[in-house]
């Protein structure tokens, strides 16, 4: 076993570390948790809901990421000094132990230098993720509720609150549709690179042939509206239908015309909600969805010769950009960074942070060279 050059190793650990918290801009970061904390200890904090949750997100995250700064620089100092005990004391049990401590900074370090990717506009913002079903019918439908839960358990891990918004069944199995919000700081410009068309290939459960199927789902990621965006969206622009809620194989949630569908007529754009207790609150939901996609939309255009954002987030059967293949060998590979792991369970159990940690990084890398 080749032995490890560790003075070589943390001069490379501090040289990261260095450029992390120069981006990451600690002085600015210190002012802004010091105006959260100010906001989040007002007695009418509580009054707005939704605005003392955004405050507390935004506080936890500043905080957390601050303190992980703070803790990945005191364990590099610490590794110098076990290197330096295990050299003096020629100790090869402190030399394994600082040889794992040295992976496991090089790793903490990794995902604190993927969020200094996150610099988009809207990259900060909470995410509204819809899912749809594409070509391949019931395992079509199938494989759009398993990605549903696949996200849902990825937020969870994180510990990310979640709120489904809208869900459309499809009469034999699985979604036809779903939207839920994912309501964490920089939600979108994480959940951002995961906008695409997404492919399975399996024994189908739903063929009494035991055939191999082929289905996709398409993948949309919008950032959250903020009560400051001015998206202002004339009544005479929108058609607004009502109509009964519905479960699982068609059975009515409630006995009143409680859903609404919402056509943005100028650009067609429709959103639908459902799972909001009123016609109002369902109203409220959609025409938020609404402004976020518009939004969205005015930024494209704004940066279409860059591309930017666009190819992101409009999925096209053409634009794929992962396959789950379950059949007849086990690998999930993202077909743009070409990043692959042989465990489709685990993937599909949440565990996506490599797949989009290395999505990020090849967004930013496509972002340079077009600017270069």
């Amino acid at each position: 076993m080749a032995s490890i050059d560790y003075a070589a190793e943390i001069r490379a650990l501090r040289a990261t570390y260095d450029s992390v918290a120069a981006v990451s801009d600690v002085e600015s970061m210190k002012k802004q948790i010091a105006v959260l904390s100010e906001q989040a200890a007002a007695p009418d904090l509580w009054d707005n809901p939704d605005e003392a949750q955004k405050v507390t997100s935004q506080l936890s995250h500043q905080q957390s990421k601050l303190d992980r700064l703070r803790k990945i620089s005191g364990r590099i100092d610490d590794l110098e000094v076990m290197v330096e005990l295990a050299e003096e004391e020629d100790d090869q049990d402190t030399r394994d132990a600082a040889a794992e401590e040295l992976e496991s900074i090089r790793k903490a370090l990794s995902e604190l230098e993927i969020q200094t990717l996150l610099a988009g506009e809207y990259d900060e913002r909470e995410a509204v993720v819809t899912i749809r079903s594409g070509a391949g019918g019931v395992d079509a439908a199938d494989f759009a509720e398993i990605l549903m839960r696949m996200y849902l358990r990825w937020a969870e891990r994180h510990g990310y609150p979640t709120k489904v918004l809208d869900t459309s069944y499809a009469e034999e199995a699985g979604l036809k549709s779903a939207t839920f919000e994912v309501k964490a700081p920089y939600a979108f410009g994480t959940l951002s690179v995961e906008a695409g068309t997404h492919r399975l290939v399996r024994i189908s459960p739903f063929d009494n042939q035991g055939r191999r199927q082929t289905s996709f789902a398409a993948v949309e990621v919008i950032p959250l509206i903020e009560s400051d965006d001015t998206i202002e969206i004339p009544e005479s622009e929108l058609k607004v239908d009502v109509f009964r809620s519905s479960g699982p194989g068609g059975q009515s949630v409630n006995t009143t015309d409680s859903a609404v569908r919402m056509t943005h007529i100028p650009t067609g754009i429709v959103v639908s909600m459902q799972n909001e207790k009123s016609q109002i609150q369902n109203r409220a939901a959609a025409l938020r969805v609404l402004q976020s996609r518009l939004l969205l939309l005015r930024q494209q255009e704004a940066d279409a010769k860059k591309k930017e954002m666009a190819g992101d987030v409009k999925a096209s059967w053409g634009d794929q950009m992962r396959s789950y293949v379950l059949n007849p060998y086990q690998m999930v590979k993202d077909l743009r960074t070409n990043y692959e792991e042989g465990n489709p369970s685990s993937v599909f159990d949440g565990g996506i942070d490599s797949f989009i940690d290395e999505g990020i990084r090849w967004r930013a890398d496509a972002r340079q060279h077009n600017e270069d």
